[in-house]
């Protein structure tokens, strides 16, 4: 069932969504060649702290750490490490996510470390380019397929892949609620887009083949052909016939 909210729902969403977009403008200038995963995840976690937010991924299903930190072919769920060093050439994707007076929020960003070639920087920048491709679809009278066939098309333009295997979310009360947000689909298919939808849009992509795997840890995720991959996503809220990225509080574009 779709927990549609209203205004004082999103009203209420709005901060620990935007301490979400705060945290990652953050955390961007410390990623950076020879600090470790667990650095990072550490500065996240002071910075919530900070902010008075509860870490939304600590605890979640055994999970063991603040946020989500994944490497070059590691498209999501990478568990920091100490054992974990950036180096100059890759690709950090950073997903986090809050809690606040019993709401979520989550984003995520990949980050450019040092020096890349073209086609790894075209890869994040086409990632983050499709969100904002789907978001343009995201209106009342559309359903949910059109904006997850902007996202796939835009992405395959560029000679990418959409991840299948995970996908966007509807969050509020929860981290995951309905409905699931594929980064794939046909036009005019899936769930009506309605007034009080409050989802998390989050392109996944590949830069070759779109097959993923599980490492033995039971999160990291991984491209089988070990293409690199990317990630970028907001939480969104469609009310009175338009939509807030709600990760993005004003003045803030990361």
């Amino acid at each position: 069932m779709i927990k549609l909210k209203n205004k004082q729902d999103i009203e209420e969403m709005r901060y620990p969504n935007a301490v979400v977009g705060e945290v990652l403008a953050y955390i961007k200038e410390y990623v950076v060649d020879g600090v470790t995963t667990y650095d990072l995840d550490k500065l996240i976690e002071e910075y919530f702290k900070r902010r008075n937010v509860a870490p939304a991924f600590k605890g979640y299903a055994g999970f063991p750490a603040t946020s989500c930190i994944s490497l070059n072919e590691m498209v999501v769920h990478g568990i920091p490490s100490k054992k974990v060093i950036v180096k100059n050439g890759d690709l950090v994707s950073i997903d986090v996510g809050t809690i606040h007076n019993g709401w979520y929020g989550d984003g995520a960003r990949t980050f450019v470390v040092g020096t890349v070639d073209a086609r790894r920087k075209e890869l994040v920048e086409v990632t983050k380019a499709s969100f904002f491709e789907g978001i343009k679809q995201l209106k009342v009278g559309n359903r949910l397929g059109d904006v997850s066939h902007a996202i796939q098309s835009f992405v395959e333009s560029h000679g990418f892949s959409v991840i299948r295997d995970y996908v966007g979310h509807g969050i509020g009360r929860s981290l995951h609620e309905e409905p699931q947000v594929p980064n794939f689909g046909r036009p005019s298919t899936g769930v009506p887009l309605m007034n009080g939808l409050v989802i998390a849009i989050e392109p996944m992509v590949s830069m070759n083949d779109w097959r993923v795997k599980v490492l033995s840890d039971g999160w990291g995720v991984v491209t089988l052909d070990h293409s690199p991959s990317a990630h970028y996503e907001n939480t969104v809220a469609l009310y009175e016939n338009k939509v807030e990225i709600l990760t993005m509080p004003e003045g803030l574009d990361v």
